[in-house]
């Protein structure tokens, strides 16, 4: 009935395991799970975003054997058991990647504090392609919309290449900018999902296959929309501050998953957003 219940009554043993397809979440999961397992594991084609190296960083930190994390092959030695530890946490790329979006979507400046750049640089890149401007500092990132967006093309590939994450969100932008664009997806072949909401909101895209045409229409219209996923519930958002009129967004639960007080932190930046319970 949409939920998988698994057991190991003799506990988990490490094992090899090969991902025909690069996954961040698939790669994270494996490593929680062989962290205590009996054995060693070791994981082939793994992710190699930086989340994936700090929560290595972290369990290491609390008495895990992890090796080779932020490399395609990862190994892991199980322990007995961990102990705690103070840690910092690195910022969310995607959740800083997501305000610049909106900026390029709804315009204005703003300054995203408390992330590291260098993390943001595919991101940063191919927003300054589209016209924004774009400034670096120490720990955080000013961005600016000063003039008309222009088209570009944008191909998610593994990290350090553009993130399948910000690939809705720049996709509602790219909806607004002048020219026809194209996404192409590299990583989740059910990425596009997201695309029939935008359609709704006077969006012109054209799926064929892994590809998206997107014929930039100016402006978007207020619609009764969804949240299919998590980052496609972050494009209804964007596109809803670029639209003229009101949106609605239902199924809102995945996005309020990803992102901590998206609410709050857009009404601080001016949009006219709220939380309604139906």
């Amino acid at each position: 009935e949409g939920f998988i219940y698994a057991d190991a009554d003799n506990g988990l043993h490490g094992n090899s395991v090969y991902f025909d397809v690069v996954s961040v979440g698939a790669t994270i999961n494996v490593m929680i799970a062989a962290v205590l397992a009996k054995g060693k594991t070791v994981i082939d084609n793994a992710a190699r975003e930086p989340h994936i190296v700090d929560l290595a960083n972290f369990f290491n930190t609390c008495g895990a054997k992890i090796t080779g994390a932020g490399t395609s092959v990862i190994k892991i030695q199980g322990v007995e058991k961990l102990h705690g530890c103070t840690y910092a946490i690195i910022p969310d790329m995607i959740e800083a990647g997501t305000y610049m979006a909106a900026v390029a979507a709804a315009g204005g400046k703003i300054n995203v504090k408390g992330i590291i750049p260098k993390h943001m640089e595919s991101v940063s890149a191919k927003l300054e392609e589209m016209g924004m401007t774009v400034t670096e500092y120490d720990d955080s990132i000013t961005i600016a919309k000063t003039k008309e967006l222009k088209k570009i093309h944008i191909k998610t590939l593994p990290y350090p290449g553009f993130p399948t994450d910000m690939h809705p969100q720049l996709t509602a932008v790219l909806v607004c900018a002048r020219g026809e664009s194209k996404v192409s997806e590299g990583v989740w072949e059910n990425r596009f999902r997201y695309v029939d909401e935008l359609l709704k909101m006077g969006a012109d895209i054209r799926v064929e296959g892994s590809s998206a045409r997107i014929i930039g229409v100016g402006s978007l219209e207020g619609a009764t929309v969804k949240a299919v996923d998590l980052r496609g519930g972050a494009a209804m958002i964007i596109a809803a501050l670029a639209a003229k009129g009101e949106t609605v967004i239902t199924d809102i639960m995945s996005i309020e998953r990803g992102y901590d007080d998206i609410v709050g932190k857009l009404t601080k930046l001016g949009a006219s957003i709220r939380i309604e319970n139906d």
